[in-house]
C-alpha cells in the first residue's frame, strides 16, 4: 500500500486556470470589481469594529481604459495589502482572502463579502499579456508594494511608491482581447454585472458624462419594505426594464432563516397576444449579477414574472455560471411558491374587485401554477376564478353552488360548460344560457392544457365545451324530448340532412327542443375534438388524430316552426336547398364551411332570397 499527496505542477495548472476557469472572457471585469468591493467592505467592517484608526474617506472604485497604452486599470480605496499579504493571497492559487476574513470577523457584516474561491483574480490573465498590482495596506506605517507577472508562474514582488490606501490593478491587454479597450464595451459589462454593487463605481473617460456613477448602491430589494412606497417600487422596475409598462403588483422577498434571500418579484401586464418572455428574473449574489437562468430556483410557472432574487446561499460553481445541487435551492423554490400564493390570496380577500380586474393577467400565472405545482394547486383553489360569459366571476365553490343540481352528469360530477371562442360560439352560449345554464369563457393560451390537467386532479369536475355533443345532451336533459314531428317527417328530415362533404363525417339526430332555439346546431364529440386539438399542437398522437376526419353531429330541433314550412313545400329542389342552408349555417358556426362548400352556400342563399324556386337540385344531400 502506498499513501501520499497528489502533486500539482504550477507550470501545468496555471494555463488551465487562465484558459478554462471561465467560459466568457468578459467575466474578468466582474471578478476584479468584486475583489475591489470586498476590499472596501472589509474596510467598513474594520471601521465598525474600531480596528481602523483613520477615517474611511472616499471609497469609490474607478475603472480606466487607456487605448494607446493598451491597459485597463481598476483601482479601489479598500483595505489594501502588505507585501506578505500580497504574497499570501496572490501567489497561492485558490487561497481565498475573503474566506479567511470571514472566519476572523464572523458575525460582522460577513454577508457583504462576495469572494469565496480565491481564483477570481486569475481571470485577468484571460485577456492580459501581463498584470501589475500596486497596493498599500490600511495598517499604520505600511509601505507600498508592486507585484507583476507575465502569465507564467514567475512573478516579481518589490517595494513601490504609493501614497494612498488601496489597490490598483493594471491589465496589459493582449492583442486577441483588444475589444476590451473600448469604453463602450467595458461600460456594457459594468452595467450588466455591477450595476447594483454596494460601492460607487466610475468609468473614467474623457467626457464629463463618462465620469458618472455606473451603479445604484442601494437598489430597492436591499431596503426594508417599510422604507419603500409605490413610487419606489415602480421606479426600480423602470430601472430594470426601461421601456416596460408598469407591473400589476409585486412581492418583496426577505428571509434570513433557514437561508438568506432578498428580492422583489413583479407581476407584469401580459398583452392579449401573450408574447410572453421568460428569463426576466435576474439572480444576484451579494448584489453581483450572476444569471437570468433561474429555472432551478424559481418554480416553472413563475418564470413569467420579472424582478430580482439575491441570495448568498445559492450554491454556485467557481465561475458563478451554474447552480450546484444543494438542499437550499429546493427550499428557496418552495419559499417563493408559498410567498406568491400568500400574496395572491391576500389580494383576493382584501380587494376582490381589484383582483378580478387584474384576472386577465393574473389568471395565466395561477392556471400555469395549478398545472405544474401541486402545493400551489391546493392554495390556488380558493382564489382561482372562472369568468362567466356575462362578465361575472366565480370561484370553483361559488360556481358549484350556483349550478347545483342542474349541471351534473350521470356520474354526479359538476359540469363546467365553457367557451373558448365567445364570438364564434355565441349562438351556443345563448342557447345554453336560455336554459338557465352557466357558461364560462376559457380562451387563453393555457386553458386547453389547464382543462385536461385539472380534470385529472379534481375528481368532482368535468369540463365540456359549449358546442360539444355532450354539452348538448346536458342542456337538454330537463327538456321535453318529444318532437312535434311525426316519425315519417323525422325520417324525411334525416334524409335531407345527410351530407357528403370531404373531411367531414356527419350524423343526424332530431330532438324536441324549445321552438325559440336554433333550427339546427353542429356539435363535435368532446373527446375527439380534444384529441384533434392536441394533434394540432404536436401531441404524441399528432399523426394519427391529425389525419382523422372531423366528426360532426347535426342536432335538428324538431320543434322549430321552420320545418313545418320546409316539409309543406311542394318543390323538392327548394326543400333541399333550404335544409342544406340550415346545415351550412350550423357548420359555418364551427368554422367547418370552406372552399367550394362556402361558395355554394353564398350562391344558394342569394337564390333563395331572390325566390328562385327552380334553383338546381343539390345532389349531395
Amino acid at each position: 500500500m502506498q499513501k501520499g499527496s497528489i502533486r500539482v505542477q504550477t507550470e501545468n495548472i496555471f494555463p488551465i486556470i487562465k484558459k478554462f476557469l471561465y467560459s466568457d472572457h468578459e467575466i474578468f471585469v466582474r471578478e476584479l470589481i468584486s475583489n475591489a468591493v470586498d476590499a472596501t467592505q472589509k474596510l467598513k467592517t474594520l471601521a465598525s469594529s474600531g480596528e481602523l484608526k483613520s477615517d474611511i474617506g472616499n471609497i469609490d472604485i474607478h475603472v480606466k481604459v487607456d487605448k494607446e497604452k493598451k491597459t485597463i486599470t481598476i483601482s479601489d480605496k479598500g483595505i489594501g495589502m502588505t507585501a506578505d499579504e500580497l504574497d499570501k493571497y496572490i501567489n497561492q492559487v485558490a487561497f481565498s482572502g475573503a474566506e479567511e476574513f470571514l472566519q476572523k470577523y464572523k458575525g460582522k457584516n460577513e454577508s457583504n463579502i462576495i469572494g469565496h474561491f480565491g481564483l477570481g483574480f486569475y481571470s485577468s490573465f484571460m485577456v492580459s499579456s501581463s498584470v501589475e498590482i500596486f497596493s498599500k495596506s490600511y495598517k499604520e506605517n505600511s509601505r507600498g508594494v508592486h507585484w507583476s507577472c507575465d502569465g507564467s508562474p514567475e512573478y516579481v514582488l518589490e517595494d513601490a511608491e504609493k501614497s494612498d490606501r488601496g489597490t490598483e490593478i493594471v491589465l496589459h491587454i493582449n492583442d486577441e482581447s483588444s475589444e476590451f479597450l473600448e469604453d463602450g464595451r467595458i461600460r456594457s459589462i459594468l452595467e450588466r454585472f455591477c450595476r447594483f454593487l454596494p460601492v460607487p463605481i466610475f468609468l473614467d473617460g474623457k467626457e464629463e458624462k463618462d465620469n458618472e456613477q455606473i451603479n445604484n448602491t442601494q437598489p430597492a430589494w436591499t431596503r426594508k419594505p417599510s422604507e419603500l412606497n409605490k413610487e419606489d417600487y415602480e421606479k426600480f422596475y423602470s430601472e430594470l426594464y426601461p421601456f416596460a409598462e408598469m407591473p400589476l403588483f409585486w412581492i418583496h422577498l426577505n428571509v434570513d432563516y433557514p437561508f438568506n434571500l432578498t428580492g422583489i418579484l413583479y407581476f407584469p401586464k401580459l398583452k392579449n397576444t401573450y408574447e410572453v418572455q421568460k428569463n426576466k428574473i435576474q439572480l444576484y449574489s451579494n448584489q453581483v449579477f450572476v444569471t437570468d437562468e433561474v429555472k432551478d430556483i424559481v418554480p416553472e410557472f413563475l418564470m413569467l414574472l420579472h424582478g430580482v432574487i439575491d441570495s448568498p446561499d445559492i450554491p454556485l460553481n467557481v465561475s458563478r455560471s451554474y447552480l450546484q445541487g444543494d438542499p437550499n435551492v429546493k427550499k428557496i423554490n418552495n419559499y417563493i411558491t408559498r410567498k406568491v400564493a400568500d400574496k395572491l390570496e391576500e389580494l383576493f380577500k382584501t380587494d376582490r374587485k381589484s383582483f378580478e380586474e387584474k384576472w386577465e393577467n393574473i389568471g395565466l400565472f395561477v392556471k400555469y401554477g395549478m398545472i405544474t405545482e401541486d402545493k400551489f394547486l391546493e392554495k390556488a383553489k380558493g382564489f382561482m376564478l372562472f369568468q362567466e360569459s356575462n362578465g361575472k366571476f366565480d370561484t370553483l365553490e361559488e360556481y358549484k353552488k350556483a349550478v347545483e343540481p342542474n349541471q351534473k352528469n350521470k356520474e354526479g360530477k359538476y359540469v363546467i360548460i365553457y367557451s373558448n371562442d365567445p364570438v364564434q360560439q355565441n349562438s351556443f352560449i345563448k342557447d345554453a344560457e336560455g336554459r338557465g345554464y352557466k357558461v364560462v369563457t376559457m380562451e387563453t393560451m393555457i386553458d386547453a392544457a389547464f382543462i385536461s390537467n385539472i380534470e385529472m386532479k379534481w375528481d368532482d369536475v368535468r369540463f365540456i365545451r359549449v358546442d360539444a355533443d355532450t354539452a348538448d345532451n346536458l342542456v337538454d336533459k330537463n327538456e321535453n324530448k318529444d318532437s312535434v314531428l311525426s316519425e315519417k317527417e323525422k325520417d324525411v328530415l334525416k334524409e335531407f340532412f345527410k351530407l357528403q362533404i370531404d373531411g367531414l363525417n356527419t350524423t343526424v339526430e332530431i330532438k324536441g327542443l324549445s321552438p325559440e332555439g336554433h333550427p339546427v346546431v353542429a356539435v363535435q364529440p368532446e373527446m375527439m375534438r380534444r384529441m384533434k386539438e392536441m394533434a394540432s399542437m404536436g401531441g404524441g398522437m399528432s399523426g394519427f388524430y391529425g389525419n382523422l376526419p372531423n366528426e360532426i353531429q347535426l342536432v335538428v330541433n324538431g320543434n322549430h316552426p321552420v320545418y313545418k314550412k320546409i316539409l309543406s313545400e311542394s318543390d323538392e329542389s327548394k326543400q333541399k336547398n333550404m335544409v342544406r342552408n340550415l346545415a351550412d349555417m350550423a357548420l359555418l358556426s364551427q368554422g367547418l364551411l370552406k372552399g367550394n362548400e362556402l361558395t355554394d352556400f353564398i350562391n344558394r342563399s342569394v337564390n333563395l332570397m331572390e325566390g328562385k324556386e327552380k334553383s338546381r337540385i343539390i345532389t349531395d344531400i
